[in-house]
């Protein structure tokens, strides 16, 4: 029998706000245990919540870059369930009137089509806290640090029908996040995570199966590993005669295997309703109208503008915009290159290359846009040729400089003077008169060996350009 996977995510991106969602106290990571707390955030009692303005303001962005409705009208819910690293007894969060509904991204498929995915709601809330387990003994502490961090949680449709799907939606939310500066998409950290709900069916059919929900996910990599896993533990059960259990479930990257964690909770299970302590949330047409205005380009149309004005390929721009920082460095660059199709040819070769070997990101390269246009100006005009342009950039990949300056320290200019030149062709043309005869015999491929022998005896300067129409010349008097 075939079946199909129905997969939704829950993914819940950390909002980069200096405090936190109701409380004046700092969301830096990595502070000491419990420093970054207060009466609010700890749920002593009698203390008042108030809403963050920034996260709201954070939220509607990520609204209107997904295409949601927007509920101008909003409230906060208390959802009520214990566990140690939440102090209050509940979590706020909203439930029957979020911020945002009914939205939707696009992302590409194996088949090269996009395909629409659906956004059920977007909603804001508060973290929880964290148990720290001792290794060595059966004890575990509580960090409530991360208690009252501002989230929102996007809940998709149940529109994805593979774990690849799965992964590229999700590094989709992850580039539109970092495109509107609203949250660092640091799955490491945990700034963005998600949960995965993952059911069967039979192929073909359309009620939908048992759903298992997957938590532990904190990379591209896992989402899609766990995902995999088990949609084959869910039909390895229902073809022995078993049934799907509706439960969580933890991975385990190291076994690379799901294990049971509690059974699911259902919405009725945390008993909603909503926070007496919180006035409901109104977002008037003036200021929705204004944090519209104020979205920046987002990575489909930039992508199609690449296109369009720099004359690049589907896939350059894709990978070009899949990163802001990286697009942004390409237009830099664009500013001192003379073309665009060799800039990003070197930004996505050497560049990256580069980066990728020394674990930087592009916001930590020593070579800045400015400094790789000027070096493309340099090719471009005859100064250098691409390969005295490799070595230019190594030397700038180790000291920042600029590559003017290295090409004349190291009296790296190229020579394009034709009298010179000619006198080089000549001299090798005459210590190869073997060479020579085979080539007028029509062995062409030899055009290949002159030119390495002139590049050697100018010490890789000469211009091969006219290196090549020289020998041309010169071969075929």
């Amino acid at each position: 029998m075939e079946f199909e996977p129905v997969i939704g995510l829950e993914v819940h991106a950390q909002l980069k706000t200096q405090t936190k969602i109701f409380c004046g106290c700092s969301t830096a990571f990595g502070a000491p245990p419990n420093t970054h707390v207060c009466p609010v955030c700890l749920g002593m009692p009698g203390v008042l919540p108030v809403l963050n303005r920034q996260v709201l303001a954070f939220s509607l962005r990520m609204a209107l870059a997904t295409g949601c409705r927007i509920n101008q009208d909003s409230r906060f819910a208390r959802k009520n369930y214990f566990y140690p690293d939440l102090p209050k007894g509940y979590q706020i969060s909203q439930y029957e009137l979020p911020v945002a509904e009914q939205g939707e991204i696009y992302i590409e498929t194996g088949a090269g089509e996009p395909r629409r995915i659906g956004i059920t709601r977007i909603h804001m809330e508060e973290d929880a806290g964290k148990l720290v387990h001792d290794p060595d003994r059966p004890v575990s502490r509580v960090d409530l640090n991360r208690t009252g961090v501002p989230l929102i949680e996007i809940v998709s449709e149940p529109d994805l029908r593979s774990p690849e799907e799965a992964g590229a939606y999700l590094r989709k939310l992850r580039t539109i996040v970092r495109y509107l500066d609203i949250c660092d998409g640091n799955l490491e950290e945990g700034s963005f995570r998600c949960d995965a709900n993952i059911s069967i069916r039979p192929a073909g059919t359309t009620p939908f199966g048992t759903r298992a929900e997957l938590k532990n996910l904190n990379s591209f990599r896992n989402v899609e590993k766990a995902i995999h896993y088990e949609i084959g533990r869910q039909k390895e059960l229902l073809l022995d005669g078993g049934a799907v259990v509706q439960e969580t479930r933890l991975w385990d990257p190291e076994r690379g295997c799901t294990t049971s964690m509690r059974g699911k909770e259902e919405a009725h299970d945390y008993r909603y309703f909503p926070d007496p302590d919180l006035l409901p949330v109104v977002v008037d047409d003036d200021w929705l109208a204004a944090i519209r205005r104020e979205l920046p380009e987002l990575p489909d149309s930039r992508r199609q503008r690449f296109v369009e004005a720099f004359g690049l390929t589907d896939y350059d721009a894709a990978r070009l915009t899949a990163d802001r920082d990286l697009a942004d460095y390409f237009e830099a660059c664009l500013a001192h290159a003379p073309q665009a199709k060799p800039a990003a040819n070197w930004i996505l070769g050497e560049l990256m290359a580069w980066l990728n070997a020394e674990g930087r990101s592009i916001d930590q390269s020593p070579v800045t846009p400015e400094h790789l246009g000027q070096l493309l100006a340099l090719i471009d005009g005859g100064t250098i040729s691409g390969k005295i342009a490799k070595t230019v950039f190594e030397e700038m990949t180790r000291t920042g400089q600029a590559p003017k300056a290295i090409v004349e320290a190291k009296g790296l200019v190229q020579v394009s003077d034709a009298g010179e030149l000619e006198a080089v062709v000549t001299k090798v043309l005459a210590a190869a008169p073997d060479e020579v005869a085979a080539f007028r015999q029509g062995k062409k491929k030899l055009m290949g060996f002159f030119v390495g022998q002139v590049m050697r005896e100018t010490r890789g300067k000469a211009n091969p350009k006219l290196v090549n129409e020289i020998l041309q010349r010169m071969l075929e008097a």
